[in-house]
């Protein structure tokens, strides 16, 4: 079947299918390259910072800290090494334990997979922020009440993200519970008294702890 059949019988032949195909193919690279300039173009007309220290402001607990920072410094690094709040473990390393978790403009978040320029201009709010031994929060009360620990480590972490969970979920059940702080690990298992501690911090503080 040559070309001019395939037109009348309304059939493609291998020549017009190559034709269309190299078609899409050249349209999809053109739009690629322009995207892949426009971010060149994007990233020549940023400022470039470091590699040497650069000086940022961290809001922190409601309070504004000075610190200077090599680009690559991780929050969770800022926070720990420079601001010395050793709330936040650090344990994988990796973004999926969870023991790192603060919150950002009232979202957790993995501090380990931030970093602390990203931070600027932020809300950040790490366990210290949240309650104190002598004056704990409802989430905090509910771990001591249920035994949510062991050895303690995961703790700080588990309690951010549950306090952030609370807020959002006043009526949380405990298959929600379980969803919601999926996010963070225990090594020592001791989920069962985690998962009643979220559930009756929710329901004591319908949404506002």
């Amino acid at each position: 079947m040559n070309e001019s059949d395939s037109t009348q019988t309304g059939y493609f032949s291998r020549r017009t299918f190559l034709k269309s195909v190299g078609t899409s193919a050249v349209g999809a690279a053109a739009v690629q390259a322009q995207a892949v300039a426009a971010e060149l173009e994007k990233i020549n007309t940023d400022k470039i910072v470091g590699p040497g220290d650069v000086p940022i402001t961290l809001k922190v607990n409601g309070a504004s800290r000075k610190l200077s920072v090599e680009p690559r410094v991780t929050l969770l690094d800022a926070l720990r090494n420079r601001l010395d709040l050793t709330g936040p473990k650090k344990v994988c390393d990796r973004g999926t334990c969870g023991a790192c978790t603060v919150l950002m403009d009232g979202q957790p978040v993995y501090s380990c997979s931030l970093l602390a320029l990203e931070a600027v201009g932020r809300d950040i709010t790490t366990i210290e922020g949240l309650g104190t031994p002598e004056e704990m929060n409802e989430v905090q009360k509910a771990f001591v009440h249920h035994d949510g620990q062991q050895c303690g480590f995961c703790t700080p972490g588990f309690v951010t993200a549950c306090t952030a969970f609370v807020r959002s979920h006043p009526n949380a059940s405990v298959e929600d519970a379980r969803a919601g702080l999926g996010g963070n690990l225990c090594r020592c298992g001791t989920y069962a008294g985690i998962i009643l501690a979220a559930v009756d911090a929710a329901k004591s503080t319908k949404g506002g702890a």
